[in-house]
C-alpha cells in the first residue's frame, strides 16, 4: 500500500511564532528555512514544491517534517544533541591549561610578570607532552584563546582593587555615616537648614589635594575654526614648561555648602594648622568646628596636637578608615575641580596658578552647590547611636608636651556601643 501522506496543521499561536522568527533580522539561516518549511507544508505544498522554492533538495524538507511530527516545532528547528564535530581536546586538556594560565611566568623561570597570548601558546606547546597532553603540543592561539574565554578568565590583563587593611574599617564607615546622618537632619524638607539647638555645630568635609602642577605654554593656543569639515578645537603645541607644584588644603561646610580653600607649596602639618588657624577666625567663639577627614600624619602630628591644646572645646575631628577615602565628601568636590578647571590649565607661573584657584572658589561659592550623603543612611537611628564617643578632640596634653614631643600622637579612641535602657524585672 502506497504511504499515507500526513496533514501538517498549525495552530494559530504556532503560526505566530514561526512568522515572528522570519521577520527577526538575527535568526539563523537554517532556522529560517525550517520555519518556511513548516509554513509552507501548512499551506498544502507538496515537498517537491517546497524544496523548489526554497532552492533545497526534497531530503532536507523531509527531514524537518519527520523532525515535526516527532516533537513539534522546537525538534524541528533546531539540531539534534551531539551532532557534529567530535571534540578534539578533552576536558582534561582543558582544566591543565586554565590551571597554567592562572599561575604567572615568574613561576617557570621566566622574566615577564604577566602572560601574553603569544608567549603563553608557546609554553603550552613546549610541555604538552612532557605533562601528558600531546594534543596541546601544536595547538593554536586562536585555541587557546577560546579555552581561556570559556572559562571567564583573562590572565593577560590586570584589574587593579584596593585591599582592607583597616581592621576597624566597617565601624569607623558607621561612625561618619553618623555624622552624615546627622547633618541630614538639620536641613527641612525644602533643603531649608534649622535652627541649631544647644551650642552650634560647623560639620566640614576636608582634604588635600598636593601636587597640582604649574605648567606653561611656550607659544600661545589657537582659537577653533569655524565651518571646518570634521570640526575644531583649540590648537596647542605639544611643548610646555614646568614651574613647579602647589597644594590645595580645602573643606566644605556641609550645612552653609561653601567651599574654604588654602593654596599652599606643601601640605605639611604647618599649613594644617594655617587651615585650622582659618577656620578658628571664620566660625563664631564658641561654636564647634567638626572636621571630617583622612588619616594623614599632619592631622595627628606633634604640632597639630599642641595648637589643638590651645584651643580645647573648639574642634572634633572625625576619621575615614585607612582606603575609604570615598567616604569623604570634598573628594566629590575635588573632582569637579579637576574637570572644570585644572583640566588642561596653562599658566603663567605658580602664582597665577594660586590665583585661579581662588577664583574658582568664588566663583563656586556665589552659586553654592549642597554636598549630601544619601547612601546607606536609612540603616541609621541616631536614638540608638552616642555622637560623644564617634567626634573627638585629637588633642592630649602629655603628648603635646616639649618634653614628650618625639613621642608619637596617641592613638584615636575606640569607640563602644551605646547601651540600650533594659526594664528590670
Amino acid at each position: 500500500m502506497p504511504n499515507t501522506v500526513k496533514v501538517l496543521k498549525l495552530t494559530t499561536d504556532e503560526k505566530s511564532s514561526l512568522e515572528c522568527l522570519l521577520r527577526c533580522p538575527t535568526t539563523e539561516a537554517r532556522k529560517y528555512i525550517r520555519a518556511k518549511i513548516l509554513l509552507l507544508k501548512s499551506d498544502s505544498y507538496t515537498n517537491e514544491a517546497i524544496a523548489d522554492k526554497l532552492d533545497i533538495t526534497v531530503p532536507t524538507v523531509r527531514l524537518c517534517l519527520q523532525k515535526y511530527f516527532a516533537g513539534g516545532i522546537d525538534n524541528a528547528l533546531n539540531d539534534c544533541k551531539g551532532k557534529g564535530r567530535k571534540q578534539e581536546i578533552s576536558d582534561d586538556d582543558i582544566t591543565w591549561v586554565v590551571n597554567k594560565a592562572c599561575q604567572k611566568p615568574l613561576d617557570y623561570g621566566f622574566s615577564a610578570e604577566f602572560w601574553y597570548p603569544a608567549s603563553f601558546t608557546r609554553f603550552i606547546q613546549s610541555i604538552a607532552v612532557k605533562e601528558g597532553h600531546p594534543r596541546l603540543e601544536h595547538v593554536s592561539e586562536f585555541s587557546l584563546r577560546k579555552i581561556l574565554a570559556n572559562a571567564k578568565i583573562r590572565p593577560f590583563k590586570v584589574t587593579y582593587y584596593c585591599e582592607r587593611r583597616d581592621p576597624d574599617f566597617d565601624s569607623k564607615m558607621h561612625d561618619v555615616l553618623v555624622i552624615y546622618k546627622q547633618v541630614s537632619l538639620q536641613f527641612d524638607k525644602d533643603g531649608n537648614l534649622l535652627p541649631f539647638e544647644g551650642t552650634p555645630v560647623h560639620t566640614l568635609s576636608y582634604d588635600e589635594k598636593p601636587g597640582i602642577q604649574a605648567i606653561g605654554s611656550t607659544t600661545p593656543d589657537l582659537p577653533p575654526i569655524s565651518n571646518t569639515e570634521k570640526g575644531s578645537s583649540y590648537m596647542r603645541d605639544y611643548e610646555y614648561i614646568r614651574y613647579g607644584t602647589i597644594s590645595l588644603l580645602a573643606a566644605i561646610d556641609l550645612l552653609t555648602e561653601e567651599a574654604i580653600p588654602l593654596v599652599s607649596d606643601t601640605h605639611k602639618s604647618s599649613d594644617f594648622v594655617e587651615f585650622l588657624t582659618r577656620l578658628d577666625a571664620k566660625y563664631p567663639e564658641g561654636d564647634k568646628i567638626r572636621l571630617i577627614l583622612d588619616n594623614h600624619s599632619a592631622h595627628t602630628s606633634q604640632e597639630t596636637q599642641r595648637y589643638l591644646n590651645n584651643h580645647l572645646g573648639r574642634f572634633e575631628f572625625v576619621f575615614t578608615p585607612t582606603h575609604g577615602s570615598w567616604l569623604n565628601l570634598v573628594e566629590g568636590f575635588f573632582s569637579k575641580l579637576t574637570k572644570q578647571m585644572l583640566q588642561g590649565i596653562r599658566v603663567a607661573s605658580k602664582e597665577e596658578l594660586s590665583e585661579r584657584i581662588y577664583k574658582y572658589f568664588d566663583e563656586i561659592n556665589q552659586i553654592p552647590i549642597p554636598y549630601h550623603w544619601s547612601y546607606n543612611l536609612d540603616g541609621i537611628d541616631l536614638a540608638t547611636e552616642d555622637i560623644d564617643q564617634i567626634v573627638y578632640e585629637v588633642v592630649n596634653a602629655k603628648a603635646a608636651s616639649e618634653e614628650l614631643s618625639c613621642k608619637r600622637a596617641p592613638k584615636p579612641i575606640k569607640r563602644s556601643p551605646k547601651k540600650s535602657a533594659k526594664t528590670e524585672n
